[in-house]
């Protein structure tokens, strides 16, 4: 009998530690998955100059950066008691880009549905399932949500 219960814990566990490796995209809204920045076009400023700029705001714990030839994405998350300061953090955050690279297009996102489709955009990019082509046409989808969503 106590063979037998030994057999179905031992099982039982094992079922529980299939999932352990999940990608990032399933856990980027709960935990800071600090994906690497995504250049699509190599003029301008580097993305991991603004990524670091940006993440010198204490309020924000996670940030995404795209760019491409046009326009610079910054999706991040603020931290949770923070979040009634939304607009201001946005802000600072504006301010700030645009007196350091004023030749920049900006769009800034707090959403979290933004930076998860960033997190999945860099996957996929990582992973090789997707060109260069369609990776530009995946952001500028990206683009277009966030301006339904404004």
């Amino acid at each position: 009998m106590k063979w037998v219960a030994f057999f179905v814990s031992a099982i039982l566990l094992m079922g529980c530690n299939a999932n352990e490796d999940q990608e990032d995209s399933k856990l980027a809204l709960i935990k800071t998955t600090n994906p690497t920045p995504i250049q699509l076009e190599k003029k301008g400023p580097e993305v991991e100059k603004i990524k670091k700029e940006v993440e010198r705001i204490n309020e924000i714990y996670d940030v995404a950066v795209i760019k491409d030839d046009h326009h610079i994405l910054i999706a991040y998350k603020v931290k949770h008691l923070q979040r009634f300061r939304m607009k201001k953090i946005e802000k600072e955050l504006n301010k700030r880009l645009e007196k350091e690279y004023k030749d920049e297009e900006f769009i800034v996102s707090s959403d979290y549905k933004i930076f998860l489709e960033v997190v999945r955009l860099r996957e996929k990019i990582d992973a090789g399932t997707i060109n260069k082509k369609e990776a530009q046409k995946r952001f500028n989808e990206i683009l277009e949500l966030k301006k339904e969503m404004t």
